[in-house]
């Protein structure tokens, strides 16, 4: 599916009126109370559940030298994971894998470059990394490669702060805002300063599920994009066309449902990627949204201290190697991923 194509103006928004952070937000080491949290809340570090599975492997990933192109003519596939406004990372692993040049330019020829979401928030430049993001998609398409984007939690987040700021939306935990949730999951002021209407568009047209050589790529671990649609095509325009409607209540639902993870852990894990498979096709997930060194219970300590840190060597394979994860938590000294499918493992 062409992203971007047909899908009419996008509605310009008023902006937040009001960048007043609420009181929970800041309170010195104390987590928000429950009854405060609206519902949708992505869990930050302190809040996230530890996994600790023993059939479950991190894959290294190697220097891809002169990749070789598929068959039909097409080059060869890479994923990058959540990248949160850490542009310099990107940029790093970009270069590191020969698929940008050292002036932050497409250098891949026809090679294919699928990002999972996650663009902003929480890093320093989340509007720089959409600008990258879109200029190396113009590049690469000229070069006869392409690099395309799906639609993360934390878009619909932005996008629902640009257009709704403190509207209060129904929640079953009580009074909720678009605005609340963005400052609680990391939102920076500087992005929204320098938010444009050609940014509100292109995350509003961006796909949210897409199958590439078998593997189905997706944001967020989770099931919900059953809840939108039988086939690919229908949960893409379902969504888009939700966005397009502009109902804070309806944009909050899906921002809400989008947040959810860890479907694919434990042992209701592999029938949960077997269900997704069977409705959209491929042979393997592959996702961000879930932070690897929870997968891992590398972090997340009763006491919240770790004491190496995050230790992430390359994307996680688990539920009977049908899911790959791509979140590396550079957000908490991870590691930001970009690696070539399919994985050697």
């Amino acid at each position: 599916m062409t992203q971007g194509a047909g899908q009419g103006p996008a509605v310009r928004t008023d902006t937040v009126r009001d960048f007043r952070v609420p009181a929970y937000v800041h309170q010195a080491g104390q987590d928000p109370a429950p009854s405060e949290v609206p519902e949708g809340y992505t869990p930050t570090q302190r809040d996230l559940p530890v996994v600790n599975r023993g059939d479950t492997v991190q894959v290294q990933m190697q220097a891809t030298g002169d990749p070789v192109g598929t068959p039909n003519g097409l080059g060869p596939l890479f994923v990058v994971g959540d990248v949160h406004g850490y542009l310099d990372e990107l940029l790093a692993a970009l270069r590191e894998r020969e698929l940008i040049d050292e002036a932050g330019d497409w250098s891949a020829g026809n090679t294919r470059l699928w990002f999972l979401g996650d663009f902003t928030d929480r890093g320093p430049d989340g509007i720089g990394v959409i600008d990258l993001v879109m200029r190396l998609s113009a590049q690469a398409a000229a070069a006869g490669g392409y690099c395309k984007a799906l639609m993360g939690n934390h878009e619909l987040l932005l996008l629902g702060a640009k257009r709704f700021g403190d509207t209060p939306v129904n929640s079953g935990a009580g009074t909720a805002t678009f605005q609340a949730a963005w400052l609680l999951n990391g939102g920076q002021k500087s992005d929204m300063d320098r938010l444009q209407d050609v940014h509100l568009q292109w995350m509003s047209r961006l796909d949210a599920i897409e199958l590439e050589d078998g593997h189905l790529l997706m944001h967020s671990d989770t099931t919900a994009y059953l809840e939108y649609g039988d086939s690919i095509e229908a949960v893409n325009d379902t969504i888009r066309e939700a966005l397009t409607r502009n109902d804070a209540n309806e944009c909050w639902d899906l921002f809400r449902k989008f947040t959810k993870r860890f479907a694919f852990r434990d042992e209701s894990g592999p029938e949960a990627v077997r269900e997704l498979l069977a409705a959209y096709g491929g042979t393997r997930v592959v996702h961000g949204h879930s932070p690897i060194p929870y997968l891992l219970g590398e972090v997340g300590s009763e006491d919240g201290e770790d004491s190496d840190g995050p230790q992430v060597e390359g994307p996680h394979v688990y539920a009977d190697g049908l899911a790959i994860a791509m979140d590396g938590g550079v957000t908490m000294a991870g590691k930001l991923l970009v690696c070539q499918l399919p994985l050697d493992n």
